[in-house]
């Protein structure tokens, strides 16, 4: 076990079995740190399931995995229900318990092909997920992870409602190496696996109180002005300069002036901070592939460079 700075050690046992996939590994650590959920999009063999079971592993936190389907009962996400029948003076009683089990139990789970779930039992698995409780008793879940294949025809898969989607805080896109074009990580990962005993076992790194104790961190992270103001431009260049709009984007007033505060403050942990700079902007990155057109995201990191260098210009960032 280690009392140094968790997450980079859940970094470096990633970076032991999966070669590249930073946005990936990024957003997962983000959404350890902070709490909030995250979804990943992206083809069958990009790693997905098997970074979150590194990084399950590695923390040494319960972990669950579903695979989603059309079928999907909801007793299959939480456990048995166990239906009994009492007599009692009144008459014949039935009464329904759940044996907990599945997400109730378990401090991260990956919820694949989520998108295919049959509504009711979505419906409710996000309303847990969303309070972590089930009815008025708390679960011990950390962090939910969705993952999906992209909506193209030759996938078969339909996108999820905006509405659902917008309570994964944190969403990326997984792309595979081959079409991403990037031989040289490709090349990294033949020589990974060809030197790696296949029983490889991935050893726990850090524990659940020290989450704890990093997230009681979280909410005394400074955002000073500057960042605060920044952040606020940010979200008014995207509609003002860029064309987002409701018919267009989900730029939930939620989502970026509430949820992207506890992002910026776990980006300022993860980097050994007690507080925020301009640079923390940068975590915008893991909220928004899904959240705005395309071809906007694909000019976010000029976005956000002009942003953080107009700011440190003027000079109203004092932060260093």
């Amino acid at each position: 076990m280690t009392t140094q700075n968790p997450f980079i050690v859940l970094k470096e046992e990633m970076d032991n079995l999966v070669v590249g996939h930073e946005e990936v590994k990024l957003s997962l650590l983000l959404g350890i740190i902070s709490r909030e959920h995250v979804y990943i999009e992206g083809p069958p063999g990009t790693a997905k399931t098997m970074l979150a079971e590194i990084i399950s592993a590695a923390a040494n936190l319960r972990f669950f995995f579903y695979q989603l389907h059309r079928d999907t009962r909801l007793s299959e996400l939480i456990g048995d229900i166990v239906i009994s029948k009492e007599t009692t003076d009144e008459g014949e009683v039935i009464k329904q318990k759940v044996v907990k089990g599945g997400i109730l139990t378990s401090e991260i789970c990956l919820l694949d092909d989520i998108s295919r779930a049959p509504g009711e039992s979505l419906n409710v698995l996000l309303r847990i997920l969303n309070e972590r409780k089930f009815f008025n008793e708390k679960i011990p879940l950390l962090t939910a992870i969705g993952t999906s294949n992209p909506t193209a025809d030759e996938y078969y898969n339909e996108p999820l409602d905006p509405a659902n989607l917008d309570r994964f805080v944190l969403q990326v896109s997984a792309q595979g190496l081959s079409y991403g074009r990037k031989w040289d990580e490709a090349k990294k990962v033949i020589k990974l696996y060809s030197e790696r005993s296949s029983d490889y076992e991935i050893s726990a790194r850090v524990s659940r109180k020290i989450f704890d104790e990093y997230y009681e961190k979280l909410g005394s992270v400074d955002i000073p002005f500057a960042v605060q103001e920044a952040l606020a431009n940010f979200v008014a260049t995207l509609i003002e300069d860029y064309g987002c709009n409701e018919t267009n984007s989900l730029i939930s007033d939620r989502t970026f002036f509430v949820k992207s505060l506890k992002i910026m403050r776990a980006h300022a942990l993860l980097n050994d901070r007690d507080n925020c700079t301009l640079e923390d902007l940068n975590a915008l990155k893991y909220m928004t592939a899904f959240r705005i057109p395309e071809e906007v995201f694909e000019q976010l990191d000029q976005i956000l460079d002009d942003l953080t260098s107009k700011k440190k210009k003027t000079g109203t960032d004092k932060i260093s």
